[in-house]
């Protein structure tokens, strides 16, 4: 019987996470679950944040748990989120701030905003997605509007994935 590779992918909703491990024996894939926890977003003041720190916390348990229970010898590991939430690093590769949570307000009538800058169509011919407030765009607007320090002292902008795939190995990478 040939040897099952093993792939550990970690997937961040709305409201909660889990680690599944992905065994491929070259012809099918089988699925078990390494660890399931909770994600809901912080308020801190009127702001919403996704609990980053922590997430990142359970995601090295799910991959303690996933080596203790289904051995080390793990392939690879990917990290899934919603695809619009981000977090901004300084000249140290320093978390600038806790990242707001996509269901955060701050970004009501940012449409409105950009569309008075920029019109819809341009939007549309550049970034080919859904009009959507809680969209990065509307986010970095609404931040650069606002005048977050945290937009102005940023040098890496990692979306959620990839900043919590930078902590577990160093290495800062997206997607195109």
């Amino acid at each position: 019987m040939a040897t099952e590779a093993k792939f550990l992918a970690f997937d961040l909703g709305a409201e909660s996470g889990r680690g599944v491990i992905a065994f491929f024996d070259g012809e099918k894939i089988r699925l078990e679950d390494a660890h399931r926890f909770s994600n809901q977003p912080v308020k801190i003041l009127d702001t919403f944040h996704w609990d980053t720190p922590r997430l990142f916390l359970e995601l090295k348990r799910g991959l303690a748990m996933a080596a203790a229970n289904f051995g080390k010898d793990i392939e690879a590991i990917g990290v899934d989120t919603w695809g619009v939430d981000f977090g901004l690093l300084g000249k140290d590769d320093a978390l600038l701030a806790v990242p707001r949570h996509y269901r955060d307000h701050a970004n009501d009538g940012m449409l409105e905003e950009a569309f008075g800058r920029v019109p819809r169509e341009r939007i549309f011919e550049r970034t080919g997605i859904q009009f959507m407030q809680i969209n990065s765009l509307y986010q970095l607007l609404q931040m650069k509007i606002s005048g977050s320090p945290a937009l102005e002292y940023a040098k890496t902008l990692l979306f959620t994935p990839d900043l919590l795939n930078f902590w577990f190995t160093g290495v800062k990478a997206t997607e195109f």
